[in-house]
């Protein structure tokens, strides 16, 4: 029985306001599932397991898969048909938001490798992945299917038209690339945009700690992508013009070059130099 057909047997529909587009690309699910279990074994926690398609793939080669799925409507079906997994104790379901969710604590005591997976709703892909870069330095790996474009700004260089905030923020946790791009096909229903598979492996240890003053750099840099640093940060840290230049030369970096064209550690740079 097709996902459709599934969810008109039981009275329901795609759900708009959690962003639910189910992956019906089995080649997808299974290539998300070896990335997120190689070498086989570990637990992962799955975003969304809506109705299985990952789950199942996961369960053949995780030793422990804990899914997150907050729509009260889908759980009951996830526990009928895959009622032999739970009662096995290879899968433990969760009925909750996953950013609500304490990731870490949900592994704790499972075996290793802990790795974090999921398709994740538009809405939310900002936030999940801030939460991943929080706890990079608890995780082994995060394998994550996301809106192509967001795929772009992840995995890109210094320099590139998509280069940006989040890009430096997430390389500064994770090493990222690009796993497969999935075409608006392999989902139900069809979104208007493609999607690809990333795979974030954790800094050990990270380029850059993501501090107050480092997140102060990066957003003032990219708050006006036309702007040289000489006036993107102009105001940063309160620092006189004069300052600012003094401490950009030590940082080696140049006021008249634009943010987009810093990588992690030049942020790094300037961030450490704030209270100096």
């Amino acid at each position: 029985m097709s996902i459709a057909e599934l969810l008109r047997a039981r009275g329901l529909s795609p759900k708009k306001g959690f962003g639910q587009n189910f992956l019906v690309d089995v080649d997808a699910a299974r290539r998300i599932a070896e990335a997120a279990t190689t070498p086989a074994g570990g637990a992962v926690l799955e975003i969304g397991a809506g109705l299985g398609a990952l789950t199942r793939p996961l369960l053949e080669r995780a030793g422990h898969v804990v899914a997150v799925e907050r729509d009260r409507d889908l759980v009951p079906i996830l526990r009928e048909q895959l009622a032999g997994p739970i009662q096995e104790g290879r899968l433990t379901l969760l009925e909750a938001d996953a950013a609500q969710v304490d990731w870490c604590a949900s592994l704790a005591g499972l075996e290793r490798p802990h790795v974090v997976a999921g398709n994740l709703p538009y809405q939310l892909t900002g936030r999940l992945l801030e939460q991943a870069t929080t706890v990079a330095h608890q995780i082994d790996r995060a394998v994550f299917m996301v809106q192509l474009e967001v795929a772009e700004r992840l995995t890109a260089a210094p320099g590139s038209g998509d280069y940006g905030a989040l890009s430096v923020f997430v390389q500064a946790a994770f090493d990222v690339r690009r796993l497969l791009t999935a075409r608006a096909g392999a989902f139900y229903p069809r979104p208007e945009v493609d999607s690809a598979v990333v795979v974030l492996t954790p800094w050990r240890p990270r380029r850059a700690e993501e501090t107050d003053a480092f997140r102060a750099a990066v957003r003032a840099a990219f708050s006006a992508r036309r702007k040289t640093l000489r006036n993107a940060w102009k105001n940063l840290y309160g620092w006189s013009p004069e300052e600012l230049d003094r401490r950009a030369r030590d940082a080696g970096i140049s006021l008249d070059a634009r943010g987009e064209t810093l990588g992690v550690e030049a942020f790094a740079r300037i961030a450490s130099l704030r209270d100096r």
